[in-house]
């Protein structure tokens, strides 16, 4: 992990990582388009190494993930979903229906509607994630959505790891289907013979995956293009180094390719950090990959005051950002691009990836300039309606004609005067 002063920082740390293109993706989604199950079979035994007969998971399957699963486990999983579902819910409390008279009239209003169908792709990659499963169907079901579908690669044995299965039947799933990578996009974007297409997509994945999201959006909605995860932690010299090492770790395990940042004003906080990231990862199961996400990705920026790291953080908008310094509610009105928040030093981004109840399928790679993450409000529409009576045509009618005209559409502003002749006695 090296240490670089904010002078330092090149355009490169700021820009937007393009997406590369993958030739073969486009073809395989191609394939499956045209080709439906025996395609997503073919492309599951070459890149899973996996026969499979039956795309779907059957109850007998889920009964049987249940044996699999300690108690505590399962025990865990439906404390985390309570939490995830009472802060979609008050989410959800946020947005309503309404109608009012704009002008004599005219009256506007909005409907809130959900989706009909919602992918969610849960990777298994080196660890089974449960968490994204619940993180992903739960705000889902809490929208309204009617049905929720899974899909997550099949392990050798043909089957999904025990615990995302019991997660996804905790969560509320519809469906389960073990299909993974770049067919299993193809699948919920196109459908096949034994699967219906969704409306939207949502979930990580590899770059394969993200490349096929990528594609098939139009056709499918989606969350957003996710890469590799990210922390930035703004501290100062009042920051515990041991709490800054641990988290930046817990970041750094998720791929060789994430971005640990520290931003401090405090060499010597600096010079700590780097000594508790050395001690701690000698007992760190997950070292490997740590190690080699922190001396590839890892930063630590210098700066002469918190301003510029308040600057720097706005610039880089992280997917999690962490502030530990004094007088915390000072600094956090300036910040305004990141994935989450996490306030103080108890606030451990892992709870946020967990169980506190936010949701951990953020925005990555600068996109938490534009959006922020998967929430309940991805799960439905907010669609415009519109009354108008005789006296509203009075009220607005001629605008609307006159906007007809000096847009040159000419259909557009007749379809108007005709009510407004009508109604005054003008008509044919």
């Amino acid at each position: 992990m090296k240490i670089v002063n904010n002078s330092d920082l090149d355009d490169i740390f700021f820009s937007y990582q393009e997406i590369p293109e993958i030739s073969a993706v486009q073809d395989i989604l191609n394939d499956i388009k045209t080709n439906g199950d025996s395609a997503v079979k073919k492309y599951t035994a070459n890149y899973d190494h996996v026969e499979i007969s039956e795309l779907k998971i059957d109850i007998a399957e889920i009964k049987n993930a249940y044996r699999q699963v300690d108690r505590s486990v399962i025990k865990t999983f439906e404390d985390a979903s309570r939490n995830i579902r009472r802060f979609a819910e008050e989410q959800f409390s946020q947005v309503k229906d309404f109608e009012f008279e704009i002008q004599p009239g005219v009256i506007t209003g909005q409907k809130t509607i959900p989706l009909h169908r919602a992918g969610v792709y849960v990777p298994a990659g080196n660890f089974p994630l449960p968490s994204t499963v619940l993180m992903c169907a739960i705000p889902a079901k809490v929208a309204g959505v009617d049905e929720v579908i899974l899909f997550s690669p099949p392990r050798t044995n043909s089957s999904i790891h025990p615990a995302i299965l019991v997660a996804a039947d905790i969560a509320g799933i519809d469906e389960m289907y073990k299909v993974g990578g770049i067919q299993a996009i193809a699948a919920m974007a196109y459908g096949t013979e034994s699967i219906k297409p969704v409306d939207k997509i949502v979930g990580p994945g590899n770059k394969y995956v993200t490349a096929a999201k990528k594609l098939v959006y139009g056709a499918v909605g989606i969350d957003f293009i996710a890469g590799p995860t990210e922390i930035m932690i703004i501290a100062d010299d009042s920051a515990n180094p041991e709490y800054i090492a641990a988290d930046l770790l817990a970041q750094a395990e998720h791929d060789v390719n994430a971005s640990p940042i520290l931003v401090t004003d405090s060499k010597i906080l600096a010079e700590k950090v780097l000594e508790h990231v050395q001690s701690q990862l000698e007992n760190l199961s997950t070292a490997a990959i740590a190690e080699e996400s922190v001396k590839n990705n890892g930063i630590i920026i210098l700066v002469d005051n918190l301003n510029q790291s308040i600057d720097i953080a706005n610039k880089k908008a992280p997917e999690h950002l962490e502030i530990q310094v004094r007088n915390e509610n000072i600094w956090i009105p300036k910040l305004r691009n990141y994935g989450s928040l996490f306030i103080g030093e108890y606030s451990v981004e892992a709870m946020g990836d967990y169980n506190c109840g936010l949701n951990h399928t953020l925005p990555t790679n600068r996109c938490a300039r534009y959006t922020g993450g998967l929430s309940v409000k991805d799960f439905f529409k907010i669609q415009t309606t519109l009354r108008v009576d005789k006296e509203g045509v009075n009220s607005i009618g001629a605008g609307a004609k006159h906007m007809g005209e000096i847009e040159g559409l000419a259909g557009h502003a007749n379809s108007v005067d005709i009510r407004i002749k009508d109604l005054n006695g003008q008509g044919n």
